[in-house]
């Protein structure tokens, strides 16, 4: 018998928490992590299919070109200058726009792909070989007048001539980028990538061994030097040609048509936009090279300066590759109608280009001494090398998130709207900063860099992140699923 004030215990004791509950939230957390990480990992497989062949396409060919400066930097100082100028500021600005109006096919092809619209592929590629073989007709003038544009740009008086000597040595080069270029978009939009990459891998150890037979074994110099890309450049577009026009693309490609002819205006004006678009972010360091070259003592400072803007190009091939894979798959996603897919696309992609750029930058940092003992075995030249380092390190670092964007703007078409982001940010901003502080503050070649890096770059990079977190992804898929239906109403 208990007493009054005692109270009866239980016969099964209740726990103070409920233990099945608790199980069940942590099963359920522990299910979402899994599914996270399974779904990072079967979009970082679908992104590295693109980017992966792209980095060894990309680095390959970029390859061609310093292996071709290494060489002429052996050859002297002022060969060494000339190239860089010619190939940095003369191709390279008509390299610019002609890669960004091949991205056109980006946009069109990638979207028409996801929408299973396979047989508008081949159209949109041969739209493309047209308007840019017109485009470069109409640039030629640049490499015919070399010489006297830049020496109105104030470079010295011996380096535009030889510049200009180089110059018509790569119009067949041009040319090639009329063809190449579209073919490589049209293959990496419905992700045959593989062929790509090896193709260009085999033209690389051609060009090393054409590179010294033209160099040193028939003693051409430097007009051997510049034979040696063009022809290494030829090798990967007739390849590519190749494996796409007989039998590599059965479901893309049906053949020529006339189809190719109708409707070019349409075409003229996103391949126009999207040329916008990223040649002024590529004419962007070009200018950084030009207005190098009106400061005293020009041909060293023009000298480390393009090595170091050759180093920047080698490792931003990976970007680039990154910007390739990512216009891709938001391409790819939205012409299929899957919003929150390409959401997720970019995030991933982003994610790990900023992993690896960090990599470099600190690559970077470790072996500022090293940097350009491939290019040159001048001290002046290594000295001025060695001071450029750090804004080297934080170039790489902030380009690790720059094109990546870009490619979601490729993607999603919103090649117009980035083309206007980056006239404000580079050229009333970031130019005008690396003058003042190139000439007024007097700080050289390091001042001219340093205001268009955090003037131009960085801003633009940031409003760039502003617009991608902001957007609307269901309402972009219905767009591209509209876009994709009159385009192919009004050319199929």
């Amino acid at each position: 018998m208990q007493s009054a004030g005692s109270v009866e215990e239980p016969s099964t004791a209740v726990p103070l928490l409920d233990d099945s509950s608790s199980t069940s939230k942590h099963e359920e957390d522990d299910h979402l992590d899994k599914k996270l990480s399974q779904k990072v990992w079967i979009e970082s497989k679908k992104l590295w299919h693109v980017v992966g062949p792209a980095i060894f396409n990309r680095v390959a060919t970029y390859s061609m070109l310093v292996i071709t400066q290494a060489f002429a930097g052996h050859l002297g100082d002022l060969e060494l200058a000339a190239m860089s100028v010619a190939s940095n500021i003369v191709l390279g600005f008509n390299l610019g726009l002609l890669l960004g109006m091949a991205s056109a096919l980006e946009t069109l092809c990638g979207q028409a792909y996801g929408a299973k619209q396979y047989h508008m592929l081949g159209v949109y590629l041969q739209r493309s070989w047209i308007v840019l073989f017109l485009c470069c007709i109409l640039l030629l003038p640049l490499y015919i007048f070399a010489t006297p544009i830049l020496k109105l740009l104030g470079q010295p008086t011996d380096m535009a001539e030889l510049s200009g000597f180089v110059s018509l040595c790569f119009i067949p080069l041009h040319f090639c980028f009329a063809i190449q270029f579209p073919l490589q978009r049209f293959l990496q939009s419905q992700l045959k990538t593989a062929v790509i990459a090896w193709v260009s891998v085999g033209a690389l150890v051609v060009h090393v061994v054409v590179s010294w037979l033209f160099v040193y074994g028939f003693e051409l110099g430097l007009v051997g030097a510049a034979l040696t890309i063009t022809f290494s450049w030829w090798i990967i577009t007739v390849a590519l040609f190749c494996y796409t026009v007989f039998g590599g693309c059965p479901l893309t490609w049906a053949g020529f048509s006339m189809e190719a002819f109708s409707g070019l205006w349409e075409f003229v004006k996103l391949s126009a936009s999207s040329g916008v678009m990223l040649c002024l972010e590529n004419w962007y360091y070009r200018i950084l090279i030009v207005m190098t070259g009106n400061l005293q003592n020009a041909e060293i400072a023009v000298d480390a300066l393009s090595i170091c803007m050759n180093i920047n190009g080698w490792e931003m091939m990976i970007p680039l590759a990154f910007f390739a894979g990512t216009g891709v798959r938001v391409a790819n996603e939205l012409g299929a109608g899957n919003g929150k897919g390409a959401k997720f696309a970019t995030i991933v992609s982003v994610i790990t280009s900023i992993v690896i750029g960090l990599f470099f930058w600190l690559l970077i940092m470790i072996f500022h001494n090293e940097l350009a003992l491939i290019f040159s075995s001048s001290k002046p030249v290594l000295e001025a090398v060695n001071n450029l380092s750090i804004l080297l390190a934080f170039t790489i670092l902030l380009n690790s998130v720059q094109p990546v964007l870009s490619g979601v703007a490729v993607g999603s078409g919103w090649q117009v709207y980035v083309a206007y982001i980056n006239v404000g940010c580079y050229y009333l901003i970031g130019v005008p900063l690396g003058v003042v502080m190139g000439w007024v503050f007097d700080q050289g070649v390091k001042g001219i860099w340093a205001g268009m890096i955090f003037g131009g770059t960085a801003l633009q990079t940031l409003v760039l992140m502003i617009i991608t977190i902001r957007c609307d992804w269901e309402k972009e898929a219905e767009k591209a699923s509209m876009h994709v239906n009159k385009w192919s109403e009004r050319n199929g």
